[in-house]
């Protein structure tokens, strides 16, 4: 019998849990899939609407590199590097945080601006056509609580 780190004997997951775990596995590659091929048609990858998206939830698009890793549950230097290469495409500019000598904002460009304006509603079209809409509101509701449930630590 296996055991886990712990020492204690594997609990191995029935036929139906195996198969609840799999098709969810399944379901989360799926929409990714079929939404980050409409960014991609827009000339944005995922995690460039995340950055863009999150940092205009601030109404001056401008964010604490450690606050906007934090929120995007990103490390600072995942962030820092993919800012680097948004920001050599003039979505977002990187400046001096005045309260932290170590730290920096990241802060929404005309360009990232106008981006931003240009991809929210295709994405929100994606996000409709690939999940919402396939829903009907009994599901979404269900789905939203069980997501809830496991996104929260015990």
């Amino acid at each position: 019998m296996s055991t886990n780190e712990m020492g204690d004997p594997a609990r191995w997951l029935t036929s139906d849990e195996e198969h609840a775990w799999r098709s969810y596995l399944r379901m989360v590659t799926a929409l990714q899939v079929r939404t980050t091929q409409d960014l991609a048609a827009l000339g944005l990858s995922e995690p460039d609407y995340e950055v863009l998206s999150t940092l205009s939830e601030h109404p001056d698009g401008t964010s604490t590199l450690h606050d906007q890793a934090t929120k995007m549950g990103w490390s600072r230097s995942r962030l820092s590097r993919h800012a680097s290469r948004m920001e050599a495409r003039e979505l977002i500019r990187r400046a001096p945080d005045p309260t932290d000598g170590r730290g920096c904002l990241l802060a929404l460009t005309p360009t990232g601006w106008e981006t931003l304006r240009h991809a929210a509603p295709a994405h929100v079209a994606s996000v409709r056509l690939h999940f919402i809409d396939r829903l009907d509101p009994e599901e979404l509701a269900a789905l939203d609580r069980i997501a809830q449930k496991l996104a929260n630590d015990q």
